[in-house]
């Protein structure tokens, strides 16, 4: 699989089973991580790699409703950062857009490898950091749920998830948002 197919076979699947998370598969998700790009190479993310059963019953707790689905999870990836570990010019929050390469990266890798990577905002960060024991200076920016995608769809899942598991959902149309050498939009 190369770049472009990753790209297009990702999804956001929601309709899970379980798959064994190894070493292996952590190291390998952290490793591609590892080589995305960063402000100065300053390499500001990190990755709390929740897959122990005990550790992912804790996180569950951390889920807002509409992500029950995730409880089906084999693993869940805290993905976080703060801003005195990246460059800091004026408002922009590098940091965070480091961060975000980062973990498109993994979630890229993780495609190629078979599974479903899907990053959510439906979570309680101050639990969140609780459960992991991470510091308060940090930003938990997303959850990424991790397993292999099932075949039929999962009782959990609402009616407008059924949709979207069943169909991509419809994309902005490029003349909407990409523009030719100046800004055109309202």
């Amino acid at each position: 699989m190369n770049v472009s197919e990753a790209i297009h076979a990702r999804r956001a699947y929601r309709s899970l089973m379980p798959v064994e998370i190894t070493q292996e598969i952590v190291d390998d998700l952290a490793s591609h991580a590892q080589l995305s790009a960063s402000c100065f190479n300053n390499q500001p993310w990190r990755y709390v790699f929740v897959y122990e059963r005990e550790k992912l019953e804790e996180m569950y707790e951390a889920l807002s409703r509409g992500n029950a689905w995730a409880k089906q999870s084999s693993m869940i990836i805290a993905a976080f950062s703060k801003p005195d570990d990246d460059c800091q010019i004026r408002s922009r929050e590098y940091h965070q857009f480091d961060l975000g390469m980062a973990t498109v990266t993994m979630i890229l890798r993780a495609t190629e490898l078979g599974l479903v990577a899907h990053p959510i905002a439906g979570f309680s960060p101050k639990k969140t950091s609780e459960i992991l024991g991470i510091l308060d200076e940090y930003t938990v920016l997303t959850l990424i749920i991790v397993s292999k995608k099932m075949q039929e769809i999962h009782p959990s899942l609402s009616e407008d998830q059924v949709k979207n598991e069943q169909k991509r959902p419809e994309r902005k149309p490029l003349n909407t948002w990409a523009y030719h050498n100046r800004y055109q939009g309202s």
